[in-house]
This record gives C-alpha cells, structure tokens and sequence, in this order.
C-alpha cells in the first residue's frame, strides 16, 4: 500500500472521481433500469459512510479550533477588525456572483423556449414563508449542548468565541483551558487527516451512484439551463477568486486551487458546504498556510453565510422563470432579483438542494404567481442535484479565498507553506 499513500491525496480523489462517472455509465449501459439499485445497494453505501465520518468531525472542528483561534490572537478586540473583514469580503464576492448570475442569464436566455418544456413539468409546491429576524437570532443564542447535537454551526461559533474571549479575559487561570483547547485542535486536524484517507472511496461511490441516478436523459431537456449555471460558475471561480489571489494578495492562483482540490472535490461529491467544512478546513491550514485562528473563525463562518454560488444560481433561475413565462422585466426588477438573491443566499442551509426553498422568495420579485413557482421547481428538481453540486465547489472555493485573503492581511498566512508544492 505505500505506492498508493505515495500518490497525493488530490491526485487519488481526482482519480476516483473519473473512474466514479466511468464505472456509473458503465452499470448504466450494462445493466439497465437495474443499475441504480445495484449502485444504491452494493456502492452508495460506501459514501454514505464517508459523509457520516466527516459529519462526525464538523462539530468538534468547529468548536476547538474557533477556541483555540481565539486564544491564539490574545486580543479579544482583534476579533471585531477580524468579523468586520471576513463579512465584508463575503459581501463582495456574493454582488460579484449577482452581476455574473445575470449577464449569463442575460446573454444565454436558458429560458427562452423552455415553455413547453414547463408545461409537462409536475408542479412542486414550496414554501413562501421565512424565520424572521427574531427566530434567527434565538437559533444563534441556545443552549450549546443542544446546538451541538443540531450541528448548528451559528450557535456553535457563537458559543465557542464567548467561550474563547471568556479564557482570555481569565488570565494566568484560563492558560491551562487554552492550552487544553489548543492540543485538542491539533488532535480533532489529525483525525480529520485520518478521515480525509477514506475520501477517493467515498467520492467514488458517490459519483458513479449520482451518474446513474440521474443519467444522461434527465438533462436534455434542460441542457442548456445547467450549461449556463455551470458557465457562469466557472467565470466566478476563475475572474473573481482567482482575481483576488493573483491580483489583490499577488500569490500564485493556480498554487491556490490545487491547495484546495480536496475540499473541492468532497463539496462536489457531497453538495454540501457543511459536510465539506472540515475538509475545507485541514487543506487551508496544511496546503495554504492560514494559520488556525483565522481558519477556524473565517471558514465557518464562510460555510454558513458565503452562499456566492447560490446567489449566482438563483439569479439565472429568476430569468430563466421570467422569460420561459414571458414577463418582461425591467432594470428595477433586476436589481430586486440581485438584491433578494443576495440576501436569502446568505445563512441558507449548507446541505442539498437547500436553494431551491428561496427561490420563491426571489420569484415573487417580479411578480410570479404559486403556480408559476411551482411548474418551476417541479421542472428543475430532479437534476438540480448536478447544478447544486457545482455551485457548492463555488462557495467552499469563496470561503477558502476568503480565508487566505484575511489571513494575508492580518499576518496570519504563512506564505512559505502557500507557495510550497511539496506541501500537497
């Protein structure tokens, strides 16, 4: 086995996703209608337990290494220059993603003729309703076993950068915490390390399970809608992280994105930024050199509010909906669809799918009725798993460029280790 723990782990994950989609087509081709249920039997398996084992570490991650980021800055205030940074970027790369999400919906128009296609679509009613601002705020401020055992990643940074402040403000009696908090992350990393050798596996099997299931037919009535999703995605990724890099931090962007194919990788097999954050985290801090007091505040954080490729997707989806039902929309609406996608994008859901509940909101921007809204998601449901998958490498990719671009700024990136091959 030392020839295989020789090969680097992006190169094994890469693999593992090629020979994932070839062995699908090839079930599929062989064996028919009865191919998912092999797959989903004797394959799937494999990556569910994948996802469980990196579910497993989001939690405790999260929670030392925020501790142990926050005692390593000594500073509470710090903190605020820190929070105030990190929110900001995040708001700028999502109006980024808005503008691209509506000059590719603008210029391709996947709704145009899509009429028809619409009408044989079986309607799927969601809901219209949202927290309000209270609800959210009481879902941050909880009891943090029980947020804990929610996997609330909100309340879980907020409790841990109270708890954090708490063992400075503590002096010479909260070393001995800090301390504690700070050899626990370095434990929760080497076990996330452990976990992260299962991923060609779990990638594998999860690749060649979503290639049957969904297969090639399900897309061809909406072809052009996912290549324009995946179009603008790309652009995003390329001009506005690879931007920031290059351009802004002056570090070498192609260096960047291989340092983070790991977690890129696990967020396209997985769609789920959440599930992808402990990845996320372990690539930033041993591919790229941000050091654990900004990756363990900046990237979860990032997972639950930077929401870029979401934003970008709901913005096509707003003008795929309008010119499919023929409404003419006007620069006002546009600037409603950029400005509502912007806001429910932010702390959606890191899991599956979780976009499509906000369209509604977005949709009724111009004026969509529930019909309209529900032919919509009826149509894009059963492949807005392949969209979704794309759009999550989208924001584990902004969350890690986030993460460097603060860690630059503040001093805590060691550049030696970003700019160093070996490392990956």
């Amino acid at each position: 086995m030392k020839w295989w723990f020789g090969i680097t782990l992006w190169k094994r994950v890469l693999g593992a996703l090629v020979l994932g989609i070839v062995f699908g087509l090839a079930v599929q081709q062989f064996m028919g209608e009865g191919g998912e249920g092999f797959l989903e039997s004797y394959i799937r398996p494999y990556g569910d337990i994948f996802i469980a084992l990196i579910r497993m570490m989001i939690v405790p991650l999260i929670f030392t290494t925020l501790v142990a980021g926050v005692v390593a800055m000594k500073e509470p205030a710090k903190l605020g220059t820190l929070g105030l940074m990190t929110v900001g970027l995040y708001l700028v790369t999502t109006f980024f993603a808005n503008v691209i999400g509506l000059v590719f919906g603008t210029i391709m128009r996947p709704g145009a003729g899509a009429a028809e296609a619409l009408s044989g679509a079986t309607p799927e009613a969601i809901s219209q309703t949202a927290p309000s601002g209270w609800d959210r705020i009481l879902e941050i401020i909880q009891n943090p076993a029980a947020a804990m055992a929610d996997a609330n990643i909100l309340a879980i940074i907020f409790f841990a950068l109270l708890f954090g402040i708490g063992i400075l403000l503590a002096g010479e009696k909260g070393d001995l915490v800090g301390k504690f908090f700070e050899s626990a992350s370095e434990a929760v990393l080497k076990v996330t390390a452990i976990v992260m050798e299962f991923a060609p596996f779990g990638v594998f099997a999860l690749i060649s399970y979503t290639t049957v299931a969904y297969g090639i037919e399900a897309f061809q009535s909406i072809f052009w809608l996912i290549l324009t999703v995946y179009l603008g995605l790309f652009v995003h990724v390329i001009l506005i992280y690879g931007g920031l890099i290059k351009v802004i931090l002056r570090l070498p962007a192609i260096r960047f994105f291989r340092g983070i194919f790991d977690a890129q990788a696990v967020a396209f097999s997985t769609a789920s930024s959440s599930a992808t954050l402990p990845v996320t985290i372990t690539n930033a801090r041993r591919n790229l050199g941000v050091k654990k007091g900004v990756a363990g505040s900046v990237l979860p954080l990032g997972a639950t509010i930077n929401m870029d490729g979401t934003a970008l997707y709901l913005g096509i989806l707003a003008l795929f909906a309008a010119q499919a039902f023929g409404i003419e929309l006007t620069l006002a609406n546009y600037f409603m669809i950029a400005l509502t996608a912007a806001i429910v994008s932010i702390g959606a859901a890191g899991i599956p799918s979780a976009s499509l509940f906000l369209l509604a909101t977005v949709l009724s921007t111009f004026g969509a009725s529930p019909e309209q809204i529900a032919l919509v998601v009826g149509f894009i449901l059963p492949v807005d798993r392949v969209m979704d998958m794309a759009r999550t490498v989208v924001n584990v990719t902004g969350d890690a460029a986030v993460a460097t671009t603060v860690a630059k700024w503040e001093g805590e990136l060691d550049e030696e280790t970003f700019r160093d091959p070996a490392t990956i």
